[in-house]
């Protein structure tokens, strides 16, 4: 990037089991790796990049939930994870209850985004893991990221609920498996279609990948030569690729 000026990037789909979590995780480690200050922020009320992360589920609180819907301290809420450079605001049961609970607040969208400027200064990436939906924290995250990350699914739904300056930064493929011929072709057509929009990084189907939650650590711990641990590093470099052709084009 050619300036210090922080950046937000929301992780989105509209469903789930598609490695949206994995690639929230890794790619946020990918890029705190060359002593960048990154956080994540976990909006899935599953919690599944804070527990990947190592938080106990018992210990998940005070969390984005408790931010959003408590008016708890970000500052306080936010915490180290074992990667360098890297914290965390961890998700929670409770934002579950987040549609019901900011229904009637005043500018309900804007919620993130104004919680996040609190802290925005202290980091040079914020990385969003939104939950499966579009509900009103996916919403909430939209407005508040600079740039997207889609995982392709329902690509118009989330374009078309944007509605703010951030742009789609790219659309990913992952749990790739090079094994099957069809899938191959949809891929290739959905190049053809999508050509630019789409990173040349795919993140294929592994057993390291698999593995690497269980022992609460990145793949960069878990397997740091792997294909996968490859792969996320070079999505990394296209990300901050994109994101500094986007800003020299604004000039």
């Amino acid at each position: 990037m050619t300036d210090k000026s922080p950046v937000i990037i929301a992780i989105a789909n509209t469903k789930g089991g598609v490695g949206k979590t994995t690639t929230a995780v890794n790619l946020a480690a990918a890029l705190a790796a060359p002593r960048r200050k990154v956080l994540l922020v976990d909006l899935d009320s599953q919690a599944s990049a804070s527990l990947w992360l190592g938080v106990d589920r018992a210990r998940l609180k005070p969390s984005s939930g408790s931010c959003l819907l408590h008016e708890f301290p970000i500052v306080q809420a936010i915490r180290a994870t074992p990667v360098p450079h890297l914290d965390l605001l961890t998700g929670s049961v409770e934002l579950a209850n987040a549609d019901v609970a900011l229904a009637e607040v005043k500018g309900r969208e804007l919620t993130l985004k104004n919680l996040l400027q609190r802290v925005r200064q202290r980091y040079e990436m914020i990385m969003l893991d939104c939950p499966p939906s579009l509900s009103l924290i996916g919403v909430n995250a939209l407005v508040a990221a600079d740039g997207l990350v889609s995982l392709l699914a329902s690509l118009d739904t989330v374009r078309t609920r944007l509605g703010t300056k951030g742009r789609l930064l790219g659309i990913l493929f992952t749990m790739v498996d090079p094994g099957r011929p069809a899938a191959c072709e949809v891929r290739n057509r959905l190049r053809a279609q999508f050509r630019d929009e789409i990173f040349h990084t795919e993140i294929m189907m592994s057993r390291a990948l698999e593995e690497a939650p269980a022992g609460a650590r990145t793949i960069f711990d878990h397997a740091p030569r792997s294909r996968s641990a490859v792969a996320f590093r070079r999505l990394a470099g296209e990300v901050l690729e994109r994101l500094r052709s986007t800003r020299h084009s604004k000039r």
